[in-house]
């Protein structure tokens, strides 16, 4: 099946609700992603096979020169097989076709070879503050 991207592509709560789910390992929650995309963020990915929902990143900014990858998620079926990679790069170009000059991401270790050598981020020095 043909698997299609779109940058602030429609997606609705339950299915991002329960691709992110999935994706995290927690259970469903009710989280109003249109009201929370619309508020927050520069644009979002949506990864789709046919109808369905695949994959989904969602990219924050400063109002400025910088966003931020969050929540990417890829559905289980399709891992490993580019869909988190075209996920990225839509991203990179809707952060870039927007004038941002920069495009974060923060990663547990285990997915270096994702970001780092699939994606091309570089490394940077970074700092966190567990809330």
């Amino acid at each position: 099946m043909r698997i299609t991207y779109a940058w602030r592509g429609h997606v609705d709560n339950a299915s991002l609700n329960a691709l992110h789910a999935e994706g995290f390992g927690h259970p469903v929650p009710q989280t109003d992603w249109r009201a929370r995309l619309e508020r927050h963020s520069l644009g979002w990915v949506c990864a789709r096979a046919g109808d369905s929902l695949i994959g989904f990143v969602n990219v924050a900014w400063d109002g400025g020169v910088h966003a931020f990858l969050l929540d990417t998620v890829v559905a289980r079926p399709y891992r490993a097989g580019g869909v988190g990679t075209a996920l990225v790069a839509t991203a990179v170009e809707g952060a870039r076709a927007a004038h941002c000059e920069w495009l974060h991401v923060d990663f547990e270790e285990r997915l270096r070879a994702f970001y780092v050598d699939a994606c091309g981020f570089g490394d940077t020095a970074a700092g966190l503050i567990a809330l």
